[in-house]
């Protein structure tokens, strides 16, 4: 089951990104032109919810029950704060992805509850920019960077 959902897990993501990514863009240009906020902006912002949503569920279930690297933090957790893999994986990643899975939350239902257009696509711009800001920031970039 672990390489399934990790595979799931991480195909998942780059859906989520690119929802991300056109909620913030829609929600900037609806905010600073002054738009209409239109039912493909409504689209949008639910389908980032719900797709954030899977990526936890999934992130819960390798993070709790599946994830042998967590497993291992877990089986002595103070020596699993000085391993910086360890930690990251115990302790950073799964923060970092709590909060912006919040802030996309708070952002989508104060856009819900808004009563101008313009309030709405605040709404989306703020806490969906904060959010992606700590994606980056919880995502594990040594791949990326090894020569």
């Amino acid at each position: 089951m672990y390489p399934y959902l990790v595979y799931a897990h991480s195909w998942t993501r780059w859906i989520v990104l690119v929802l991300i990514v056109l909620v913030i863009f829609q929600s900037w240009l609806g905010w600073l032109n002054k738009q209409k906020f239109t039912n493909s902006n409504r689209k949008a912002s639910i389908f980032l919810l719900i797709f954030s949503h899977l990526q936890l569920v999934m992130g819960l279930l390798l993070y709790f029950i599946y994830s042998p690297v967590v497993q291992q933090a877990f089986k002595d957790f103070k020596v699993a704060m000085k391993d910086k893999s360890l930690r990251f994986w115990a302790v950073e990643h799964i923060s970092m992805m709590l909060i912006a899975i919040v802030l996309i939350q708070i952002g989508y239902s104060r856009a819900k509850r808004a009563s101008t257009d313009q309030a709405k696509h605040k709404s989306l711009a703020v806490f969906t920019t904060i959010a992606v800001v700590v994606i980056l920031l919880g995502v594990n970039w040594t791949p990326l960077f090894r020569f």
